[in-house]
């Protein structure tokens, strides 16, 4: 599961390494969840509870981990891969995991939003002879 390794950071969980990848999707289910990519860390931060806390962190595993998944499985439908599950997340992991996974989390987003710029050649600031 490299594919996508300049956008994603991987984990192990039960064994078996997923890509944590920020596609639109994610970034639409996160949106509709949070309000927005920027209200994320706020939100997590301000969770109520300890309990409530490691639900959204759990829920965002898997979102993040499901997208490598279903892009395999649309570029190859022969093979397809099941989902994670929270559940799964829930039983494969220690607390202790969770928060090791915090920096593969925020290297994910930060690697699908990064931007590319580049400088274009203008004659007004050309070198005069």
């Amino acid at each position: 599961m490299t594919e996508y390794n300049d956008r994603a950071a991987t984990i192990q969980i039960g064994g078996e390494s997923y890509e944590l990848l920020l596609t639109t999707k994610a970034t639409k289910e996160i949106a509709g969840r949070y309000g927005g990519l920027e209200n994320l860390g706020s939100k997590l931060m301000k969770a109520e509870n300890f309990e409530m806390a490691l639900d959204e962190i759990i829920w965002l595993i898997a979102l993040l981990a499901n997208q490598s998944v279903l892009l395999h499985n649309l570029r190859h439908p022969e093979e397809k891969r099941p989902l994670l599950t929270m559940e799964e997340v829930e039983l494969l992991t220690s607390p202790l995991d969770l928060a090791a996974y915090k920096d593969a989390i925020m290297a994910a987003m930060v690697r699908g939003t990064k931007r590319h710029v580049e400088s274009e050649t203008d004659p007004k600031n050309a070198a005069v002879g």
